[in-house]
Formats: structure tokens, sequence, C-alpha cells
């Protein structure tokens, strides 16, 4: 059963500016290129008949295209510890809008409220092994970091499989933004098994 979420996959140019960040914190389990994403939101292991629904809910969402944008790095604790190392997405009206769309589709079609708030940003590295003092300093330095804007033109629901070294994600549907009946493509099969 694979564990979904709905992201922003990030365009081949992008994916490798934010590699050549990768790097200089001994500790750090850095995020593979072909992983790098936005998260809209989190859905976990789903049933395939429960994932067909997701998708139908998901295809009839209607959101026009827009531009992210990239710009600093920060870091997520939890409890006093440093779990993880990204890059921020400066918040946008049409972000937000395709976010709560997403939520809104999602929760009609079943799923619990999202308990955490919606911070959009794009995860680097897993850090809870590397020294904090070198993780500030390592944000520190790259916080300038701002690379061109990049077109939204769709979304997608990605699959995660768990791998040897680390998930394997997937995107299964592409939902395009434009707002037409026919803009949904399925990049897997209608009835792939999830």
């Amino acid at each position: 059963m694979p564990r979904l979420f709905v992201a922003l996959p990030l365009p081949e140019p992008l994916r490798e500016q934010l590699s050549d960040l990768a790097g200089g914190i001994p500790g750090a389990r850095w995020v593979p290129p072909e992983n790098y994403h936005l998260t809209l939101r989190f859905i976990g292991e789903t049933e395939g008949w429960r994932a067909d629904e997701l998708d139908e809910a998901l295809a009839g969402i209607r959101a026009k295209p827009f531009a992210l944008q990239l710009a600093g790095l920060d870091i997520f604790e939890k409890a006093g510890r440093i779990h993880s190392l990204h890059v921020k997405a400066e918040r946008s009206e049409p972000l937000a809008h395709l976010q709560s769309k997403v939520e809104t589709a999602l929760q009609r079609a079943g799923l619990p409220p999202e308990r955490r708030r919606f911070t959009p940003h794009v995860t680097l590295a897993r850090t809870d092994k590397a020294a904090p003092d070198k993780l500030i300093s390592f944000v520190q330095a790259h916080n300038l970091f701002r690379p061109p804007p990049v077109a939204v033109t769709h979304f997608s629901l990605f699959s995660s499989r768990l791998g040897k070294e680390q998930a394997h994600y997937e995107a299964e549907v592409d939902y395009l933004l434009e707002g037409q009946p026919d803009d949904h493509r399925g990049l897997a099969p209608r009835e792939a098994e999830f």
C-alpha cells in the first residue's frame, strides 16, 4: 500500500540549482534531486479504491497557472532538535489558493483535515544527526539564495515507496492548471493500482 501526497513537481533546471546547495554538513542526509518537490498535502498510506476517489476529487480542481518563487533557507525543529533543512517558498495568493483547493477537495473525499499549518518549502536534507551550529551557519551562508521564479502549470499526486537508502517518489497523475475540463491527464493509467 503506497503512501500518497499531493505536490508541485519542480523543473529540472531548478532541481539542479537546489542540488548545487547540497553538501558540507556532516551527518546530513541530502534529498536526491529527483525527489525535490513542494508538498501541498500529505495523505499517507492509501488503499487502491481510496486512491481512485482522491484522484477524482483532485481532478475537479480548477486553478490558474502561477509563478513560484523560492527564496532563502531555513530549518524545521521539533522538541528543540533540528530535523530538516529546506528552501523556503514565498507565499503568494495563487499558491495559497491552490493549496486550499487541494485541502478542500481531499476533505470532501473523506480525509480528515490537515492539522499542520501549510508552510511552503522544498526539503533539502534530513538533519537529525547534524550539528546545530553547522546547520545555522549553512542557513546564514545561503540565505540570499533566490533562483529565478518558475512557472507552475500543474500539480501531481505522488506515491512514495521505501527503498534501501531512501524513499522513491513517483508522480502518478498530473492535474493541469488551466481550468479546462479535459486538463486531467494520467501519467499512469487511470485504473492503475496505487
